[in-house]
């Protein structure tokens, strides 16, 4: 029994200290945390946000690089500021700006996004701010159909809409294909067997017995009529002279 007992308190310490630890651990070390209703502070000034999730593995390796920059940062006095977006609780602005991968880190001046795709350490992340690196980097979609082509904010994010249903009709008809174009052929190949068997029908009563026997009785009666015009022909041979 004082084995159970103790079993049992060293489960409980590892259980109690794990919550500790989720409560206290953030995923992301973020000056803001982003989500439906604030987000669009980040269209002013200089900013790093990443996309996360708390159950990703690569986010929670990226967290203490993204806190050591946060420090760094904060250390230099760059106009920098870090922003964190938790997909699982804003879905949206993961599909506002296209993202596909976490994490996803965006470089964002003065409302123009570009996608960092550099190592994801502390160094790297901050020489890309602080020697503006990010000025190699083109525009991601969303900023250049609104700088390049002129679009409005709302007609972007529509694009991005539709080719989103898109891209899920296709994949729903890829896995799931439609049974109306193997119904329409069915139906197709019924019509043409009726159409033969119809033909076949009609061919058999055109050759039906009752129609040679009037065929036949039309043939002996325009035979009897020549051999009734016959003698009427003899009788009007011209008389020979004497």
């Amino acid at each position: 029994m004082a084995r159970l007992a103790r079993i049992s308190s060293v489960v409980n310490f590892c259980l109690i200290s794990t919550l500790l630890l989720c409560i206290c651990t953030n995923p992301t070390s973020a000056d803001v945390e982003l989500n439906e209703d604030n987000w669009t502070q980040i269209l002013e000034g200089e900013w790093m946000v990443e996309f996360y999730a708390p159950w990703c593995p690569a986010c929670n390796a990226l967290y203490p690089a993204w806190k050591e920059l946060s420090n760094r940062a904060y250390g230099k006095k760059l106009a920098m500021r870090l922003a964190a977006v938790d997909v699982t609780k804003s879905p949206g602005l993961s599909g506002r700006f296209v993202v596909t991968a976490l994490p996803t880190i965006f470089h964002v001046k003065d409302g123009i996004f570009r996608q960092y795709k550099g190592p994801r350490d502390a160094i790297s992340m901050l020489d890309y701010v602080e020697n503006a690196k990010w000025k190699q980097a083109e525009p991601s979609v969303h900023t250049m159909l609104m700088e390049t082509y002129g679009l409005p904010t709302w007609g972007s994010y529509l694009i991005f809409a539709v080719a989103t249903i898109f891209l899920l009709v296709c994949v729903i008809d890829l896995f799931y294909p439609p049974r109306r174009f193997e119904r329409v052929l069915e139906l197709i190949n019924d019509d043409i067997i009726d159409d033969e068997e119809n033909s076949h029908n009609s061919d058999a009563e055109k050759n039906s017995p009752s129609d040679t026997s009037d065929e036949e009785k039309k043939d002996d009666g325009a035979g009897e009529g020549g051999k009734c015009d016959k003698p009427e022909a003899r009788k009007r041979r011209p008389r020979k002279a004497d």
